[in-house]
């Protein structure tokens, strides 16, 4: 099972909405999806339930039930594990890079996410993980000066994740119907992107699918209940 996520210790950058879009591009792949939202503000729980199809599991969790959570996945035969990180939670953070292949930092285009963006890197270093910038609300113009410097500068330094990611409206539709940018726009440049990001992520991580999940196959996860230990871990979770 592959896990990774998506962390950022600024408000604004796009994390939670680039992680659903990417959970459905790679179930529509052929991957079993789960996604453990560790971030307080839940946009990923909220966003599920909106959703309402069940063929992305999508989960509340905290630092001390991530690792059983993990194990129930795999068991399930979950194939990509999507971890929404909060960056300023380091206990989080700690705790999930153990099992995390990588952790996608996303920044807008400007010095001030850069500078933010740079930081959380440089957490996940510290912890002994490995993180990549993604540059996110890119100007829909490729050529803008202020892109093309963010690009030169991090793809100098060997850690930036493509395509760039344009700012378009299918993003916050998709987020607000309980879609993927995939789905509400099938053949449109936001979906283009996001399965080009998908395609770079299994590229730099080695990650396939198993060989016996049925990509056409419209399958609910069956996701054991977890077993909480007390009730305090339940309200949490």
């Amino acid at each position: 099972m592959l896990v990774i996520s998506f962390m950022t210790q600024k408000g604004g950058a796009g994390k939670s909405t680039l992680a659903l879009s990417v959970a459905v591009a790679a179930q529509e792949a052929g991957d079993r999806v789960a996604i453990l939202d560790l971030d307080p503000q839940a946009s990923l729980v909220n966003w599920s339930q909106t959703r309402n199809k069940g063929d992305v599991f999508v989960e509340a969790a905290t630092p001390d039930s991530l690792a059983h959570w993990l194990t129930l996945f795999a068991e399930a035969g979950v194939t990509l594990c999507i971890i929404d990180t909060a960056g300023t939670n380091v206990e989080a953070a700690a705790v999930a890079m153990s099992a995390c292949a990588m952790f996608i930092v996303p920044a807008r285009p400007n010095v001030f996410d850069l500078r933010t963006g740079e930081a959380t890197r440089q957490l996940v270093k510290e912890l002994g993980g490995k993180a990549v910038f993604l540059l996110n609300q890119c100007p829909p113009s490729q050529q803008s000066a202020r892109v093309q410097d963010g690009v030169r500068a991090l793809e100098a330094s060997g850690v930036l994740i493509s395509p760039t990611i344009s700012a378009r409206v299918d993003f916050q539709d998709a987020a607000r119907t309980g879609l993927g940018v995939t789905e509400i726009n099938r053949h449109g440049q936001a979906a283009a992107e996001i399965r080009q990001l998908w395609t770079s992520i299994k590229t730099m991580t080695g990650h396939a699918p198993s060989a016996e999940v049925d990509a056409t196959a419209e399958e609910t996860l069956d996701i054991p209940e977890m077993e909480y230990e007390d009730s305090a871990l339940m309200a949490a979770a």
